[in-house]
């Protein structure tokens, strides 16, 4: 056998040029294949890691995918909002350690706007477990003489180009074609580091000045005849009368269920409360047909590649008559000529395997930074992981099976076939 390997490996080398460009499909088509596998895993990864840590996700009464799209991922509407009665009851709840509460709505040049508190930016968790992180500056205050304060996301603050000290304004509605509140602007107080999660593209002010830019203003439209200057809305109650949702942290997870059900029948209001983990698995198998055909067409790149490969070897087969009649008249077996035609294609098939992974790994060097943030996908270097061990062990097969025909086509060349002149 070891003789066959180097015959094999001899004889390929004598055709390196046209071998080279076999194994070049191979590589590429083989990096592209454990690439989208690569991607696919680690964008679910990134997309359950949006929010870590929170045990309870709570909103009014909804489907849990729309209540997750609209609280975590900030997309979409809520249909209707919970009463801060209702948070505030929870939040005292004996089994609840932290609560944050969340109100969506505005935006700012197509960027969402989240009123929270000052709880968010020192308990909200990301990846596995890792805090909020400023760059610049310093959270919003938590009093009435920091209402109009906002911090932005890394995203807003690259696309837009802004630093800390800037003034925006926002707009009513999650459209930026909206009314704007021009006369009663916000100051960066401090920008976010980059999460790779829809934080990124956030900008984030306080629950008080999310009433405070709609005092004047009433059904989605402002008040004819009715102007409240910014430096008198400290004057009224900007205690908000409703939020969009809230996330619990518990002391205990084994309390999880019991709080859930407590939320799911409480009799302020109808109230819905989900497991982040389990509703972001429900969301992720919307997107299961987008993976799968992703896979598909990268795997059809894959047999292109080692239909190329069988191809190469079957018209290599005709200049190499003369080749393989010689090894037969050395006392090789049609046995021999077989496993030899079988091995080259096994050999440049695992060449092609090993070098596509070595492009993978230094693509994902190269372009990590960029995924994370600009596609909010954090691209990891591992050792291949299950899924990709299956595709590799795959590839090797279907390269065997694309060298069985060039296999039995030399197989049958006879040895006066071979040694026969022809003109």
């Amino acid at each position: 056998m070891k003789a066959i390997l180097v015959l094999a490996c001899k004889s390929a080398w004598a055709r390196r040029l046209t071998l080279a460009v076999v194994l070049l499909s191979i590589v590429l088509s083989t990096a592209v294949l454990l690439a989208v596998e690569r991607i696919r895993s680690d964008a679910r990864a990134s997309f359950t890691h949006s929010v870590s840590g929170v045990d309870l996700v709570v909103g009014a009464r909804t489907s849990p995918v729309q209540l997750m799209l609209y609280s975590v991922f900030h997309t979409g509407n809520a249909t209707q909002n919970m009463g801060m009665d209702s948070f505030d009851a929870l939040s005292t709840h004996p089994a609840v350690d932290w609560a944050i509460p969340l109100s969506l709505g505005d935006s700012h040049r197509g960027f969402p706007v989240l009123g929270t508190t000052p709880v968010y930016f020192s308990r909200f968790r990301y990846g596995l477990q890792q805090p909020l992180v400023l760059a610049q500056g310093r959270p919003f205050g938590g009093t009435l003489d920091s209402v109009f304060e906002a911090v932005i996301g890394d995203g807003v603050a690259r696309d837009l180009a802004y630093a800390v000290g800037d003034r925006i304004t926002l707009s009513h509605g999650m459209e930026a074609l909206g009314p704007e509140h021009a006369d009663k602007p916000f100051r960066i107080v401090g920008i976010l580091a980059p999460t790779g999660t829809p934080v990124d593209r956030t900008v984030h002010v306080s629950l008080e000045a999310m009433t405070a830019i709609h005092l004047d203003w009433a059904g989605g439209a402002p008040l004819p005849g009715l102007n409240i200057p910014a430096g008198q809305v400290r004057k009224f109650d900007l205690r908000p009368r409703d939020i969009t949702a809230m996330l619990i942290g518990l002391h205990s997870r084994p309390d999880v269920f019991r709080l859930q059900r407590h939320i799911n029948t409480y009799r302020g209001e109808p109230l819905l409360a989900v497991m982040p983990g389990v509703a972001l698995d429900e969301l992720w198998q919307t997107l299961s047909m987008v993976e799968n055909s992703l896979l598909a067409i990268s795997s059809l790149v894959v047999v292109v590649g080692l239909a190329g490969l069988s191809a190469t070897l079957l018209a290599g087969l005709n200049e190499r008559r003369r080749e393989l009649a010689i090894l037969r008249a050395l006392g090789a077996g049609p046995r021999d000529v077989f496993l030899m035609l079988i091995a080259e294609g096994l050999l440049l098939t695992a060449l092609g395997l090993a070098l596509g992974h070595v492009v993978l790994t230094a693509a994902i060097a190269a372009l990590a930074p960029i995924a994370q943030s600009r596609f909010g996908v954090v691209l990891v270097q591992c050792w291949p992981a299950d899924g990709e061990w299956w595709l590799m062990i795959a590839i090797l097969l279907t390269g065997l099976f694309a060298s069985l025909l060039p296999g039995w086509r030399a197989w049958r060349l006879s040895l006066a076939d071979g040694l026969t002149p022809r003109y």
